[in-house]
């Protein structure tokens, strides 16, 4: 392949790989207030998901550009830089992916009882959090709306709290048959399932695309250092 076959496979994939950079950043922004908010429930850990994907987006942008000034620039340094960056990149992905694989388990432990622990006791300071997580995934209680029949901050005991109604309106709460069946803690583990399932699947295509970069990176440097010898001889 010629140089200028190299230089525009470079160029293409770090255009896909600034793209991937800053829709991690806006899925990350769009997403922040729903895991704050979900983190009431299932531990203040998840909160972090949505400031690493905006971390993981900003260095992911930062390195492609690296990467575009480096070929446009036919700086060798700049792309020997972004080769090694984007081969650490890769190597910390697959350790964050197998950390993920591990601790999963321990996840699920802490969502169960994080969220019994504040539904019994639907403080002041949650409550609001309660409500838009409940209207939000259509669940109502921890396990099921039977919860707030013992909740120790639910006063009402008849009644269940009017966000878990199916068609919400004024002390529709009264009304058991009107009540969101499925649990909360369902609710965010399937949440967080779908979440991850799709992260895991850009994860998995950016792993080979950024294998696929390293690759044309290294082609590509090995070309600007000859054409450099060529130009001074």
């Amino acid at each position: 392949m010629s140089f200028c076959s190299f230089k525009c496979w470079f160029i293409f994939f770090n255009t896909i790989f600034l793209a991937s950079g800053v829709a991690l950043i806006i899925i990350g922004a769009l997403q922040y207030t729903t895991y704050m908010q979900i983190a009431t429930l299932a531990g203040s850990g998840l909160s972090k998901i949505a400031i690493v994907l905006i971390a993981v987006g900003v260095i992911v942008t930062l390195v492609s550009l690296l990467g575009h000034f480096g070929a446009f620039m036919n700086n060798s340094s700049m792309v020997t830089g972004f080769i090694c960056i984007l081969i650490v990149i890769i190597m910390l992905e697959v350790f964050t992916g197998a950390a993920l694989y591990v601790f999963r388990s321990k996840a699920n432990s802490a969502i169960n009882t994080m969220a019994h622990g504040v539904i019994n006791e639907y403080s002041l300071q949650n409550r609001h959090a309660i409500h838009r997580i409940q209207e939000k995934l259509d669940c109502c209680g921890a396990d099921s709306y039977t919860d707030w029949a013992s909740s120790v901050g639910w006063e009402n005991h008849d009644a269940v709290p009017d966000s878990c109604c199916v068609l919400k309106s004024k002390d529709c709460g009264q009304d058991k048959e009107n009540t969101k069946k499925k649990g909360c803690i369902t609710a965010i583990k399937l949440f967080l399932l779908k979440n991850l399932v799709w992260v895991g699947a850009v994860c998995i295509a950016l792993g080979l695309t950024e294998v696929f970069g390293v690759f044309v990176g290294v082609c590509l440097c090995r070309n600007i250092k000859q054409k450099n010898y060529e130009n001074i001889d």
